[in-house]
This record gives structure tokens, C-alpha cells and sequence, in this order.
């Protein structure tokens, strides 16, 4: 390699760090940037498609159980009985850091109707998912399935969460009512199969 081929490459190296620099400077999360401008690679994400099944469709309860980051287990029968949204995610996940304050938002309008949100981080351990709650301000606990899968094998049925991240809106009676199978671009959706669910115990 010659001097000035050298210095060609040492200046194109500069340049992208400066990019990039400027881009941390810009954006508040560059690598949830990086997916909008459809740049984002090292994840399998859905393109968004919902699926609402009819009561009369839905499959059996899902029976799940975990640890969330505090170290506390959780099962689905500690939400029988109402309507629980169930996220599939990991931190480093560019929809899911796109999403999170959706999903958090949501979860607070809905608290008052006893509708629970769990995710189930299906990569980190603790100190990430935490770390990750921190920084997003997401209130409500993740469980973690990176260790043996057993949360995303109890919902492998015909709503499997096949991409991340994944949303599913589970009834009152433990069975999955809807899904959303990548993004969450539109809260709306989301809002409107919580509350079409809701209106079922009526």
C-alpha cells in the first residue's frame, strides 16, 4: 500500500467516525435511526401485519411462567382474568427501542382497567433489560427467556412470535386475541384490540 493510498483510507476512516459522532449528536438512540432509515440488519422484525382472532377462533390458554430482571417469577395465572399485552423484544432490537415508548404509554392509559403488560426479553440478561427499562422509561417487568426459550415454546402455536419484536394481546382467560408481528407503527391498533378485548368481559 502506498503513502497515499494509506491516507485516502485514514481520511475515510475520520470521515465515517465523524459521521457517526454527528449522528450520536443528532438522534437520541442512533441505532433505532439506523432501522428507520432501513439500514438496520442483525434481527428477524415483522412488517407489522396484525392478526385479530374472533373468541370463538381462539386456541387454548397459554400457561407461561419466568423470571423478570428483579429476580421474581411471574406466571400467567398471576393474570387471569384480565387482559394482558405480552411484548417480545431484546435491547438491541431497533424497533423495539422505536416502540418502547408506545408500549409504555399504553400500558399507564390502560392500568386503570387492570390490563397488565409484560415483555419477555428474549437475549439479555438482567443488567441489559434493566438498563434498557432505564433509559426508555418502561414501568412494567420483562421476563427472561434467553436462558432456556420456555416463554416463546408456551406461545408457539398459531401465533407464534416468529419475529422481533412481537406484541400478542392475551383475554381474560389466558388466550391470545391478537398479534402484531413487527413494529408497532400505529398505537392505535394496539389501543383498539385492547379495548375491543376489554369490552368482551361486558
Amino acid at each position: 500500500m502506498n503513502h497515499r493510498t494509506a491516507v485516502r483510507r485514514a481520511s475515510a476512516l475520520a470521515l465515517a467516525a465523524a459521521v457517526i459522532v454527528l449522528a450520536g449528536c443528532t438522534s437520541s438512540d442512533p441505532l433505532a435511526e439506523l432501522y428507520r432509515e432501513g439500514t438496520g440488519q442483525g434481527y428477524i422484525s415483522g412488517d407489522g401485519a396484525y392478526t385479530v382472532i374472533a373468541a370463538a377462533d381462539r386456541g387454548e390458554p397459554v400457561e407461561f411462567s419466568g423470571l423478570i430482571e428483579s429476580g421474581d417469577s411471574v406466571s400467567s395465572d398471576d393474570y387471569l382474568g384480565d387482559v394482558l399485552v405480552v411484548n417480545f423484544w431484546y435491547a438491541g432490537c431497533p424497533p423495539c427501542r422505536l416502540e418502547a415508548a408506545d408500549l409504555e404509554q399504553l400500558s399507564q392509559r390502560f392500568a386503570a382497567d387492570g390490563v397488565g403488560f409484560l415483555g419477555v426479553n428474549i437475549y439479555d440478561q438482567a443488567p441489559t433489560a434493566l438498563s434498557f427499562a432505564n433509559e426508555f422509561g418502561v414501568t412494567y417487568p420483562s421476563i427472561l427467556d434467553v436462558n432456556d426459550g420456555s416463554v416463546r415454546l408456551a406461545f408457539a402455536g398459531q401465533v407464534a412470535p416468529n419475529a422481533v419484536p412481537t406484541t400478542l394481546v392475551l383475554d381474560q382467560q389466558g388466550r391470545v386475541a391478537a398479534r402484531i408481528s413487527g413494529l408497532l407503527t400505529e398505537p392505535s391498533v394496539l389501543r383498539s384490540m385492547i379495548t375491543d378485548v376489554l369490552a368482551e368481559a361486558t
